[in-house]
């Protein structure tokens, strides 16, 4: 019997994960909450970033990090947390990037006001840029006729240097 080579037998197992990467998330278990205990649910997982991901929501993500942490929101409901306590508790654990809305605090002063302190410094150089050119002397028309009097000055004057001095 024939072996195929490593490319081929892995082509199988390459589809699988691919097919499992492009299923749906698990289904959001949360069927036995009350509606206001769905809401809450919806609202905190909606809130709460995938650290595996990081551009998804945990509700939008299938990593298996971003299921329990879904199963983690549903425990803590159902044992009675307010969704400040849930939150307090996966910031404890996590940091506060598990948050999609960090505090602002001393930690995350950057996070917030990084990108207004970056457009401020991109106005500045502008600015400057604009009152550069405003600055700048205006070309000026050329007198041909003057121009070419003095091209022909130059030339003449090199025809009469000698030769090593020319330039």
């Amino acid at each position: 019997m024939k072996r195929g080579t490593l490319k081929s037998r892995l082509a199988p197992v390459a589809l699988l994960a691919g097919l499992l990467l492009a299923l749906p998330g698990a289904p959001l278990r949360a069927a036995e909450l009350d509606a206001e205990q769905q809401a809450r649910y919806q609202t905190l997982i909606n809130e709460l970033r995938c650290l595996v991901c990081q551009n998804q929501t945990i509700a939008d993500s299938n990593a298996p990090l971003a299921a329990d942490l879904r199963q983690q929101v549903e425990t803590q409901i159902r044992a009675g947390r307010s969704d400040a306590e849930i939150k307090r508790y996966l910031t404890d654990r996590y940091g506060d990037f598990v948050l999609y809305r960090p505090p602002f605090k001393a930690k995350t002063w950057l996070l917030w006001g990084g990108p207004f302190v970056v457009l401020l410094i991109a106005l500045g150089v502008a600015l400057r840029f604009v009152r550069a050119r405003r600055a700048a002397p205006a070309a000026t028309a050329v007198d041909a006729a003057a121009l070419r009097q003095v091209l022909a000055d130059e030339a003449g004057d090199d025809a009469r240097r000698p030769p090593e001095n020319r330039s």
